[in-house]
């Protein structure tokens, strides 16, 4: 799968590295800001019991 990713980027290996860190930013970005947030309202691990 990275390796299919890798080959489909354009440009030589800088370029491509440059372009997966910038997804990969803009993935954590979204799941930090959006996701995190909203799962959070969800669970509750203060109502978790170890017994």
């Amino acid at each position: 799968m990275y390796g299919a990713l890798w080959r489909v980027l354009p440009g030589p290996w800088w370029i491509r590295l440059l372009i997966v860190l910038v997804l990969l930013a803009a993935v954590l970005y979204g799941l930090f800001f959006y996701v995190f947030p909203w799962v959070s309202d969800i669970v509750y691990p203060q109502e978790v019991a170890v017994e």
